[in-house]
């Protein structure tokens, strides 16, 4: 069967895998498995180590189910970003290569530079260099031949930069050989658009 990986939202400071079980029930129904992965949450948790501990959730998840019949990445937010980093995996230190089919990206940030001077850098604490090293903009890979299909979907009532931010990434990607596919979905705000994945009959759910 199918797995969707999903990594929470929370300004890499909030929320946690125990709040993510909401997409689990019409997924389930349809035969897709779900994981919901956890990640040490600033200010104990620092970025770097947080890119790594998702990265290694994907490893084991490929190892401990060898079974699995392609992974599929779902961020939201914060784990829009996160997601967008696994993309960017050299996998051969892992010594495992997770099969992921497809990744579904909403409402990201994927440039970490605007964010230094706010107030969400306050529990973050990141320099320049850590927030370039982990902007999954700047280190877009040209798509391998089996590279999987990507979804940048925004929230009509997403701020601007959320907005600005989605569709340049989604740029990038296709500028670099990515399938890829901007969906802005009206008439949600940044946290509805993935609240409703609880529902059955929402875009984003049957996408």
């Amino acid at each position: 069967f199918p797995v969707l990986v999903y990594i929470h939202g929370g300004y890499w400071q909030c929320l946690s895998k125990d709040e993510s079980g909401f997409a689990a029930p019409p997924l389930v129904s349809r035969g897709v498995g779900v994981v919901a992965v956890g990640y040490d949450t600033a200010p104990e948790g620092h970025m770097d180590a947080m890119v790594l501990q998702v990265r290694r959730s994907l490893a084991f998840l490929a190892r401990r189910y060898s079974g699995i019949r392609g992974i599929y990445l779902c961020g939201h937010s914060a784990g829009a970003h996160l997601a967008a980093m696994v993309l960017s995996t050299d996998w051969t230190e892992y010594g495992v290569v997770p099969d992921i089919k497809g990744a579904v990206l909403v409402s990201g940030v994927y440039d970490l530079e605007p964010i230094l001077h706010t107030y969400v850098n306050d529990a973050l604490n990141m320099s320049r260099e850590v927030a370039q090293r982990n902007s999954p903009m700047l280190h877009v890979s040209p798509a391998a031949p089996a590279a999987c299909e990507v979804l940048v979907a925004v929230a009509q009532h997403d701020s601007p930069e959320f907005r600005r931010q989605s569709q340049e990434y989604s740029q990038a990607l296709r500028a670099a050989g990515w399938a890829v596919s901007l969906l802005d979905l009206a008439g949600v705000d940044h946290f509805d658009v993935i609240e409703k994945l609880s529902e059955e009959s929402y875009v984003l759910t049957q996408v």
